[in-house]
């Protein structure tokens, strides 16, 4: 039987999701686009289904909760924080540094969201993966301390993913 429903919703979040999206991108609920959104919310999860990932085992949801309140508050204070260098440091006293961030992550979501969470911080970009995974590129917008990125990455994000993807 579980298999049977996976065949016709390989992913039923995602279905939900693109239905209450065009639901919302028609403005209007009626009968017909609601089994519209049904359709296209299972045809397009499944006419995509061969290049999804398997889903990963062992996520710790609590864990993930605590990861995304603290990127969040990452994210305003980092906004606070670029926008005080770009209206405070002529561009000759910014000192921007490319870090590199040795990844003791391996499965492909796990890094995928470290390397998000990088980009989606203010003031650094996640710019390459290296070839093997075991490596992240990271672009710092202002920093004394490269070193210290580094460590700040691994420590606040990182680690909290190992914890989350077990």
């Amino acid at each position: 039987m579980k298999r049977a429903f996976y065949w016709l919703l390989p992913h039923p979040f995602l279905t939900l999701l693109l239905t209450v999206v065009w639901l919302l991108l028609q403005g209007t609920v009626s009968p017909g686009m609601v089994v519209f959104g049904l359709i296209l919310g299972i045809l397009i999860p499944w006419g995509t289904a061969a290049w999804w990932p398997g889903t990963p085992s062992g996520l710790r949801l609590s864990r993930m909760a605590v990861y995304i309140v603290i990127v969040l508050w990452d994210i305003m204070v980092a906004n606070v924080q670029v926008a005080w260098i770009v209206l405070t440091k002529p561009n000759a006293r910014l000192r921007p540094a490319w870090v590199v961030v040795p990844l003791e992550l391996r499965q492909p979501e796990a890094i995928t969201v470290l390397a998000g969470t990088i980009t989606l911080t203010p003031g650094t970009v996640s710019a390459d993966l290296s070839d093997e995974g075991h490596s992240l590129l990271v672009h710092a917008l202002h920093t004394d301390d490269p070193d210290a990125v580094r460590d700040d990455i691994k420590q606040r994000y990182e680690r909290r993913l190992l914890e989350i993807f077990t």
